[in-house]
């Protein structure tokens, strides 16, 4: 009965050196300073209150399936987000290096300029399709043809797979356009939550394995910890229309129990640079916008994030919103913040010339 107990203890000790020293990964206190850009209205306006009401209801929508359906009803309303709109890109189905995808080029545009857009959604959700008023707007703004990619996503496929997906697209994009094989002049990446996780994970990758690193990269409320020790999601659970009820839970749960679960759910080390880029080395990365709400629980994510690249010497800036629900890019033109955000998303790429 020895070797049991020896057994267990042995289980025990691993169990709490990987729950307090190697889960939680370094401590990042010293990078929730304030130093970016503020925009926004002190007070919200009617199209927001418009959009917050929608969201609502879209969550009680989803909460009327049986749980076993309501992943399907959040991707089919998350889908179904750009539908109804008029956009004046051309859109065309590709292969994008065994990846599905779509071209998404604005009239005009020069196509040797090209920039790979990542689909937020949790990485269970989303497609190029939910965001085309994304798409349709970064081709015009950034003056390029857009690939946006449709990577395999939670549960059906481990998160290793969405990541290897954006990788194979990326090398694809270095060598074809919407117009056949070349190489491109000029190389954007960009993605908005799970998406802009994705991105910081690929210039990482890029930089790490001596391949041609985007000229610039722009993230939208990326989320950058899978530990979740942010504070602003407990701060902002309640300001958070769309991912605060869910936050929440987090919230009021046992830290242990946090980071077991992440673990669990990805079967990667929460603070592994590979899933929280924040817990990277972020020296030597290339120019980088961050655009988040105040109001959102990824906030202090995205904060974190770019005061340590600005610490590690790389040419990151964080611009924040008053009030914003997570990714009110997807709401152009009807907010005015949105439009305000895509105002100085072309600034910055026209800064990379």
């Amino acid at each position: 009965m020895l070797w049991f107990f020896g057994v267990l203890l042995l289980i025990v000790a691993v169990g709490a050196y990987l729950t307090w020293v190697v889960f939680p990964g370094e401590d990042l206190t010293a990078y929730d300073h304030d130093d970016g850009e503020l925009f926004g209205r002190d007070e919200t306006c009617d199209e927001h209150a418009a959009i917050v009401a929608s969201i609502h209801m879209s969550r009680k929508s989803v909460a009327s399936h049986n749980p076993k359906q309501r992943l399907q009803a959040m991707r089919d309303n998350m889908d179904a987000m750009s539908d109804g709109m008029t956009f004046e890109s051309v859109i065309t189905a590709v292969d994008a290096g065994g990846v599905s995808a779509e071209w998404v080029v604005a009239p005009g545009v020069d196509t040797s300029r090209r920039l790979l857009y990542i689909h937020g959604g949790a990485f269970s959700m989303g497609s190029p399709r939910s965001h085309r008023n994304i798409t349709n707007k970064f081709s015009q703004t950034a003056n390029a043809a857009v690939l946006a990619i449709d990577y395999r996503l939670m549960p059906e496929h481990g998160r290793h797979k969405g990541i290897e997906d954006c990788r194979n697209a990326y090398l694809w994009m270095l060598q074809h356009g919407p117009d056949g094989e070349s190489v491109p002049s000029k190389v954007f990446v960009s993605g908005d939550s799970a998406g802009g996780n994705l991105t910081l994970m690929l210039l990482l990758w890029a930089r790490d394995n001596g391949i041609r690193q985007a000229d610039a990269a722009v993230a939208l409320s990326p989320t950058t910890d899978a530990t979740y020790s942010s504070p602003s999601i407990d701060a902002n659970h309640i300001s958070d229309p769309m991912l605060g009820h869910l936050f929440k839970k987090l919230a009021i749960t046992p830290r242990p129990v946090v980071l077991w679960l992440s673990w669990l759910g990805q079967r990667v080390n929460p603070s592994s640079p590979l899933v929280s880029p924040v817990f990277a080395d972020l020296s030597n990365l290339p120019p980088l916008l961050v655009q988040a709400s105040m109001a959102e629980v990824l906030f202090d994510d995205a904060k974190r994030l770019v005061n340590k690249a600005v610490a590690s010497g790389s040419p990151a800036k964080l611009q924040s919103w008053k009030h914003m629900v997570h990714v009110w890019h997807f709401f152009y033109p009807r907010l005015q913040e949105s439009v305000e955000a895509w105002d100085e998303i072309g600034k910055f790429i026209a800064e990379q010339q």
